[in-house]
């Protein structure tokens, strides 16, 4: 899946070290979502999504994903 969070994270100056205390994760889970190689759990999908003042949606994205109309 893919993600915003290094751009955001990067956008308000944090470290992936900063994020993770923020969020009471490892710095290497941040860097796993970051990296697309570790999807989070829906509730740390909320937490990065309400941190960074957006929704879930905006934040991740499949890139195969079926358009909506």
């Amino acid at each position: 899946m893919d993600n915003d969070i290094e751009v955001r994270r990067v956008k308000h100056d944090l470290t992936q070290e900063d994020l993770a205390k923020a969020l009471d994760v490892t710095r290497q889970t941040i860097g796993a979502i970051e990296q697309g190689r570790y999807d989070p759990r829906l509730e740390l999908a909320f937490d990065l999504a309400d941190f960074f003042d957006t929704t879930v949606d905006d934040l991740f994205w499949r890139e195969d994903a079926p358009e909506t109309a």
